[in-house]
């Protein structure tokens, strides 16, 4: 639980001392690897946050350490009357399974999930086309790997052409990452090299620093994560070899300020945006249950944004290209694949 919202919600029990005067209760169910992992999970909690400082919600945080632990946490929020939730918040696609199930046996309770879709009449659904962003990452990648550049604590090693990509869970919502990110590569340019490797895991960073590590041994000139906390380890690595990264879900240039000046770019998804709106449409009555909001760049649902320190120092020609490439994709112009098997 973050600082400071010990006064909203119990850790232990989840119980909220202010519910009765709250124009809201909400019960959030934060992704594995949990609060502070500077990406994903705190992207929610600020959502979360911004809803109690212009509504009066009251919530409390819970942070789940295996995927068994979902259900069994979704089902205790639901079954709860001191406080009765008006919204459970489940945040991760993992959640998925288990609120297929839960939602089916608490018909009346509201649910919203973020970063997946579970069919049921009583469950908002968020997702993002994360592979667009990605896309964008991709691209400046293969943009920057391609000429020789020397910004920041990093350099690039041009004659390798070589980048890489290190995900978190072997899953379709982080390889269809991998797709956006691979097609922007190739979009930037020919011939260029992509690694590519799966952690198993969201809060690794020991083995997010090996991958990338490895990585960077092999010539990679920037390394895009979707590991969420394991990519500390990848900006770790980006530091010592005198290389780049490329973080998500969060501008991770601000929320991990150490590694500013190896961190291009961000492909953050407003992952705080779809919690705040679910929160503020329940204040409403006015919540989209039965039905998935879908949020790319058209709806400024994902984005590419450039790091605090590297961000002004990016040559102009290639924000220009990744200006004409996001018109594009939101114009309908270019289209982005979900399978890796489908980039050559």
């Amino acid at each position: 639980m973050d600082a400071g919202d010990d006064e909203a919600a119990d850790d232990e029990t989840g119980a909220i001392s202010n519910a009765d005067d709250a124009s809201a209760t909400v019960g959030m169910i934060y992704a594995l690897g949990g609060l502070d992992d500077r990406s994903f999970n705190d992207a929610a909690n600020r959502g979360i946050q911004r809803a109690r400082l212009d509504y009066d919600v009251a919530f409390a945080n819970e942070e789940p350490t295996s995927v068994p632990d979902f259900e069994a946490t979704q089902a205790a929020l639901s079954a709860s009357s001191d406080p009765a939730y008006d919204l459970i918040c489940c945040i991760g696609f993992l959640q998925a399974d288990g609120l297929s199930t839960v939602a089916g046996e608490h018909p009346d309770q509201q649910y919203a999930i973020v970063d997946s879709a579970v069919d049921s009449d009583n469950v908002a659904s968020y997702v993002f086309r994360g592979q667009e962003g990605s896309f964008q990452a991709g691209h400046l990648a293969g943009l920057v790997t391609d000429r020789d550049l020397s910004v920041g604590a990093g350099a690039t090693v041009p004659d390798e052409r070589t980048v890489g990509y290190v995900g978190g869970v072997d899953s379709p919502l982080v390889r269809k990452l991998e797709a956006g990110y691979r097609a922007g590569v190739a979009h930037a340019t020919a011939d260029v090299s992509v690694l590519s490797t799966y952690l198993g895991a969201f809060d690794d960073p020991e083995g997010g620093y090996a991958a990338a590590a490895e990585m960077f041994e092999q010539g990679a000139d920037v390394v895009y994560h979707a590991a969420g906390g394991s990519g500390l380890g990848v900006f770790q690595a980006a530091q010592e070899y005198g290389r780049y990264a490329i973080g998500v879900d969060s501008d991770q240039s601000r929320s991990n300020p150490r590694y500013a000046d190896v961190i291009l770019a961000s492909m953050v998804k407003r992952v705080g945006t779809a919690v705040y709106d679910a929160v503020e449409d329940t204040i409403d009555d006015d919540l989209d249950t039965g039905s998935t909001t879908a949020l790319g760049l058209a709806e400024d649902g994902v984005a590419l944004v450039y790091g605090t320190s590297l961000g002004p120092v990016i040559p102009d020609d290639v924000r220009a290209a990744l200006d004409e490439s996001g018109e594009r994709i939101i114009d309908g112009d270019l289209s982005v694949p979900t399978d890796p098997e489908a980039v050559n």
